[in-house]
């Protein structure tokens, strides 16, 4: 699984120009997955995303979780994450799991990421074509790959 992580002012985001997510301060997280993640690469990710320190402390230092301040979460399916470009100017999606596959695992995610971080996730629609309104904040984008955990 790939994830950015953007820490947001605020961020929504929109399907057929209707708002389906919104949140406050906190991260949004854009999440794509390949053929071969399964449970685990979701709960490496679910739990350092809530214990990630992304957030300022009164010293200004980046000592604080989501689940420290409070903060909301909006997560969006993002199959692009996997894209190749070696070959030609026009990416190829093969590396992306098959929808069937990545729905799984991505609600998988977002049940796993709930748990975490003890409060409800906001989330665009599987599969849809979204449109994402974003106030990064820092800004603080951070990637992660749940392959880099060994």
């Amino acid at each position: 699984m790939r994830i950015v992580v953007q820490r947001v002012g605020s961020s929504s985001v929109l399907v057929d120009s209707e708002i389906v997510g919104s949140i406050g301060v906190g991260l949004l997280l854009l999440v794509g997955v390949t053929h071969d993640d399964d449970e685990k690469d979701a709960e490496w990710l679910a739990r350092k995303i809530s214990a990630m320190r992304l957030f300022r402390d009164e010293d200004d230092k980046m000592n604080l979780s989501v689940k420290d301040i409070d903060g909301e979460v909006l997560v969006v399916s993002q199959f692009t994450l996997f894209a190749s470009t070696k070959k030609g100017s026009r990416p190829s999606f093969l590396g992306a799991a098959k929808p069937g596959h990545a729905e799984s695992i991505y609600e998988n995610f977002k049940t796993l990421l709930h748990q975490e971080i003890g409060q409800p996730l906001e989330s665009g629609v599987f599969g849809a074509d979204m449109k994402l309104v974003i106030e990064n904040d820092g800004p603080v984008t951070i990637l992660l790959d749940s392959k880099d955990k060994e």
